[in-house]
């Protein structure tokens, strides 16, 4: 049984003002893996107070000194890298394999991101005669889900430390273990004390207590988009700055000249992969009208490949996170026969032979309608929607119904209508025929996904603030030319 009873507060593990159990449970068993205690306002004002302290002089770091920081960081994190895969896959279900070569490792790739775009950011800058400067923006709140538990944890705390802020991290009570594990990383790396700071708690409380908090100057949050709605409410009062990374219901758009069964079954896979609980799965399938039934053979093959089971198994996928969210996924299913869909693979229930556990069967609707629940719910579970279209203004017209807006898919061939097909989909990533991962690329979503963006350069700007410095004199002779310059060119 793990045990993660105390907090991380002014580079000290502490207790709780007033201790409250917290069952951790193994979704793969349905049985107790482990037990956190769940904070409350008065530790959140007692972890804010901390991060208000060190911002003092973790702000005023040099960009040499958080190198150093980051370069210590990953050099702690690559020994724990076995220990954080054990963690996710008891708390939310990861495949062994997976991980530790997905999950895991990416927190590692977001560190080395940071630290690469941290060694050559452009902090000021001459603009005219006036000195433009990027601070950092105070104590952040950071808040994250249990789908990803370290890939949102890395991708909020890594950009923040390279920026200078400092923070308080509510993770997941679903997916407390791995953050434990982050937190005693950041520990070991010898982060200064009050700079990182990890209070465990639900959302309603502690959750709300740090996006309200008038010491807190930014929140990043991760999650559902109603649960984003109330972060930003909460927040509004205290005009705080909130970044957003929400829900999503991505269009795959499998275009004429693609290899229509390559296609599906890339696309089933990509649904299915993290049993879909990934907010940027390519959950709706465009295909061709015309190629409806070519595409239902092989999104059912491609269904019936994939195993569910015990994460320590070698099954291909495990179970979803929780008891609620494999009722939800079985009511939307539900859902979706009652509306007329047809159902290619899959259903309702668990996988054959697997008789506990919060395993969801990989499921496939074809002749799916875009005013369908199962069309316009983010479902979170391996589930895929296959609709048809009639042409590419069509495809272009039903991707973009959605009130989403995180990540677009285009399998095709031909480059120029690609080209145009991404220039029009209102999301903030355009997959093509599904190339390898790019940390670099930021990630973040239009509409209801949410705004900000995180991965690479481009997450600094949620953790900076911009200062603009009219008549700054030069403090040394590069500085010198370069205001003389200006000058000359504004005349």
């Amino acid at each position: 049984m793990r045990e993660s009873l105390k907090f991380y507060i002014d580079g000290t593990w502490v207790d709780p003002t007033e201790p409250k159990r917290w069952e951790i449970i193994n979704p793969a068993t349905e049985q107790p893996v482990g037990v956190i205690n769940l904070g409350d306002e008065s530790d959140v004002d007692i972890a804010v107070a901390a991060a208000r302290q060190a911002f003092r002089s973790y702000g005023r770091t040099s960009r040499n000194e958080r190198i150093e920081l980051l370069e210590s960081i990953i050099a702690a994190y690559q020994l724990r890298s076995k220990d954080l895969a054990e963690a996710i896959t008891d708390e939310m279900g990861a495949p062994s394999p997976m991980a530790l070569n997905q999950h895991a490792l990416i927190g590692y790739v977001h560190l080395w991101t940071a630290l690469e775009a941290l060694r050559t950011y452009k902090f000021e800058e001459l603009r005219g005669a006036t000195w433009v400067m990027h601070e950092p923006v105070g104590v952040c709140a950071l808040i994250t889900p249990w789908n990803w538990p370290i890939n949102q944890v890395a991708a909020k705390v890594a950009p923040a430390l390279a920026c200078g802020c400092t923070m308080v991290l509510k993770p997941s009570e679903y997916s407390p273990f791995s953050a434990q594990i982050w937190t005693e990383v950041m520990h070991a790396a010898g982060v200064p004390a009050g700079v990182f700071n990890l209070v465990h708690g639900d959302g309603p409380t502690v959750g709300a207590a740090l996006s309200s908090h008038p010491d807190v100057d930014m929140v990043s949050f991760t999650g559902s988009t109603r649960a984003g709605v109330e972060v930003a409410r909460n927040a509004a009062p205290t005009v705080k700055r909130v970044h957003q990374e929400l829900g999503g219901k991505s269009a795959n758009i499998i275009l004429e000249d693609a290899d229509i069964a390559e296609a599906v079954v890339a696309g089933v896979k990509a649904v299915t992969h993290n049993s879909g609980q990934s907010c940027n799965a390519p959950s709706r399938m465009l295909v061709p009208a015309s190629k409806m039934a070519e595409a239902v053979i092989a999104a059912r093959a491609a269904a019936d490949s994939i195993k569910a089971g015990d994460p320590r198994s070698g099954a291909d996928i495990g179970p979803v996170v929780s008891k609620v969210q494999y009722e939800r996924i079985q009511r939307l299913i539900e859902q979706g026969i009652s509306e007329g869909a047809t159902l290619v693979a899959g259903g309702p229930g668990r996988p054959e032979g697997i008789d506990r556990g919060y395993f969801v069967r990989p499921t496939v609707f074809a002749n799916v309608t875009n005013d369908m629940a199962i069309a316009r719910e983010e479902i979170f579970g391996p589930v895929l929607s296959i609709l048809g279209y009639e042409d590419v203004e069509d495809a272009i017209e039903i991707a973009n119904d959605s009130p989403y807006g995180l990540a677009g898919y285009i399998q095709g061939k031909d480059p120029k209508v690609i080209a145009d097909i991404a220039a029009r989909l209102r999301t903030g990533q355009v997959v093509i025929n599904h190339p390898q991962p790019d940390p670099r690329a930021p990630f973040g979503g239009y509409k209801q996904s949410g705004n900000g963006r995180e991965w690479g350069d481009l997450a600094f700007e949620g953790f900076l603030e911009i200062k603009a410095m009219l008549g700054h004199p030069p403090r040394d002779a590069q500085e010198v030319e370069a205001h003389a310059d200006a000058l000359e060119s504004a005349k």
